[in-house]
C-alpha cells in the first residue's frame, strides 16, 4: 500500500493475473482490508481475479453488494437514486475502517477510471482523505491483443462506446470513426449487432468473449449465433485498417 493513502482503487487488470502490475500485486498483498464489487450470492470478478495472489480471506474481505444490476433500466430515476445510496454507504463503511486504524484496497476489474465502480467511491473520497489509483490494463487491450488485432494503424481515429446507446446513435457513431470497441454488451447484444450491419461493420467486427481467462473465445461478429448471450466479460472491436507503411 501507499504511504500516502490508506484507501487505494486497485487496478487487476483483464483477467489473467499475470497481467496484474508489480504495484497491483503490492497493494493486494500489503492492504489491511480487501473491498470487491459483487452481486447478491457472488464473489466479485474482481475478487475473483485477485485469487491468484492473495486467495480467500473472509476475515481480510469487505464484500459490496450492488443493491440492483440489471433489475431497474439505468433510465430510470430508480436505479440512479439506489446506486447513490449504495455508494455512500459504501463509503461510510470504508471510512470507518481507516478510523480504526486500517488500509483498505479496492479491487477493480480492468482499468478503475475506465468505466469502473471505483470512481464512485473515489470521487466521493478524494476530498475526506488521501486516496490512490493504480492503473491497470484494460479489458479492450486484453481483447485486441488476444484476438490477434492491431486496433490502429497510421492516424486512424479509435472510438470506444457503450451498449447502453440508442441504436442510432450507435450506427451513426460507428460510421464516423476508424475503429472501434463496444462495451457494455449483455442484453444490449442484439442492438449492436444491428447497429454494426447498418454501418456496414459486420464483416471486420470480432465478438470477444472472457479475454485473458479462461474460456476465452474470438467469433467473428458474422458468425456469432443469434440467440447468443452475451455474458459480463465481452466486448466488440473494430479494428482500423489505416495508414501501413
Amino acid at each position: 500500500m501507499s504511504a500516502r493513502a490508506a484507501i487505494v482503487g486497485i487496478g487487476l487488470g483483464p483477467g489473467d493475473p499475470d497481467l496484474m502490475s508489480v504495484r497491483a500485486r503490492a497493494a493486494l498483498e500489503g492492504a489491511d482490508r480487501l473491498a470487491h464489487f459483487c452481486k447478491a450470492g457472488r464473489r466479485g470478478n474482481a475478487r475473483t481475479i485477485a485469487d491468484a495472489v492473495v486467495g480467500a480471506d473472509p476475515a481480510r474481505e469487505i464484500a459490496m453488494v450492488y443493491p440492483v444490476t440489471t433489475e431497474i433500466p439505468i433510465e430510470d430515476p430508480a436505479y440512479a437514486e439506489a446506486l447513490a445510496a449504495f455508494y455512500e454507504d459504501c463509503v461510510a463503511r470504508l471510512l470507518d475502517e481507516v478510523a480504526a486504524g486500517r488500509s483498505v484496497g479496492v479491487l477493480c476489474e480492468g482499468d478503475p477510471f475506465f468505466y469502473g465502480s471505483w470512481m464512485h467511491l473515489w470521487r466521493r473520497l478524494r476530498e475526506r482523505l488521501s486516496v490512490e489509483t493504480i492503473p491497470a490494463i484494460t479489458a479492450m487491450s486484453g481483447a485486441w491483443t488476444a484476438a490477434g488485432a492491431p486496433i490502429t494503424w497510421g492516424d486512424d481515429v479509435l472510438t470506444v462506446l457503450p451498449g447502453t446507446l440508442p441504436a442510432a446513435e450507435l450506427a451513426r457513431r460507428l460510421e464516423d470513426t476508424d475503429a472501434a470497441v463496444i462495451m457494455k454488451l449483455g442484453r444490449n447484444w442484439p442492438k449492436v449487432r444491428g447497429a454494426l450491419a447498418e454501418a456496414g461493420l459486420t464483416g471486420r467486427a470480432v465478438y470477444v468473449e472472457r479475454a485473458t481467462m479462461d474460456g476465452e473465445r474470438m467469433i467473428p461478429v458474422a458468425e456469432v449465433p443469434d440467440d447468443h448471450v452475451a455474458p459480463y466479460f465481452s466486448l466488440v472491436i473494430v479494428p482500423g485498417e489505416g495508414r501501413r507503411p
